[in-house]
């Protein structure tokens, strides 16, 4: 008996396929096994060295920290996407002199690193640490949203613009309203991967002493003692995760939903059918 891809395994592979199945989860508890016993053995696990986070001081630094990083990531964000938008419009338009300028422009965005925009911004414009790790963000990101939508739109069937020409739309309007929608939701898994990028690089605010969780989790660090920093990172780290994964959940939900709205428009949009009159 087989299927369209592959045999199905017979009795020896499904022993094979058990037993490494065994093997491998035995090496992964061993691993774990020996990371806790190393933690042990160093102190790691004791509980005065976790007993910080009883302390509303410690809670209040590390709220500081959420909140400066959420807040530098949101601007950021709502900024970087529109700002996107209108770059791959340039990129991809039908005049030479403006698409080929454009192209410089994001492939210079996107070769040059973050942390190095976000200390240009600090040092020549005299900007406070906000502003220089947000258009920092911005600009980059910009252009990787660019970059993203651009691939979407170009994954389209040719026949997409071909038919919104037809029709009687300009090439604007055929962007706007039949190709950019239908890119962005094809291209969404990125766009989401990518925002989740963005959350994590407002670490680099650190090196322009912006007050974000890294930075946070370092003054807690120097003022409480190398001893409590395996707990600090472990809980700095947990938090990243959890707001990560909150995103992801959030676009995952706005995904399905305009997937839900858009399906139930075609479906309203097709015709009844008719009865025929009975005599």
């Amino acid at each position: 008996m087989s299927s369209v891809l592959y045999d199905v395994p017979g009795p020896k592979a499904r022993r094979v396929s058990l037993i490494g199945s065994i093997v491998g989860t035995v090496l992964i508890l061993g691993l774990l096994a020996w990371i806790v016993m190393t933690f042990a053995q160093q102190g790691i696990l004791e509980g005065r060295r976790w007993a910080i986070f009883t302390r509303a001081d410690v809670w209040m630094l590390l709220g500081n920290g959420i909140g400066a990083t959420l807040s530098a990531a949101a601007v950021a964000a709502v900024i970087a996407f529109p700002l996107g938008l209108l770059l791959c419009l340039l990129r991809i338009s039908d005049l030479p002199a403006i698409r080929i300028p454009t192209r410089i422009v994001l492939e210079f965005l996107r070769g040059m690193p973050v942390v190095l925009m976000m200390l240009f911004i600090l040092l020549v414009f005299g900007t406070n640490q906000f502003i220089a790790v947000v258009a920092g963000l911005v600009l980059y990101n910009a252009a990787v949203f660019a970059e993203i939508i651009r691939a979407g739109i170009q994954s389209l069937p040719k026949g997409q613009r071909e038919a919104g020409l037809t029709v009687g739309l300009t090439s604007f309007q055929s962007r706007m309203i039949i190709e950019l929608p239908q890119a962005v939701r094809r291209m969404m898994p990125s766009l989401v991967a990518q925002l989740v990028v963005l959350l994590k690089d407002t670490s680099l605010g650190y090196i322009v002493a912006y007050g974000e969780l890294l930075r946070a989790v370092q003054v807690m660090a120097d003022f409480l003692g190398t001893q409590f920093l395996f707990p600090i990172f472990f809980v700095a780290a947990a938090i990243y995760i959890a707001i990560n994964l909150c995103v992801s959940r959030i676009a995952v939900w706005i995904e399905r939903r305009g997937s839900t709205k858009a399906a139930g428009g075609v479906a309203k949009a097709e015709p009844e059918p008719i009865e025929a009159a009975v005599p």
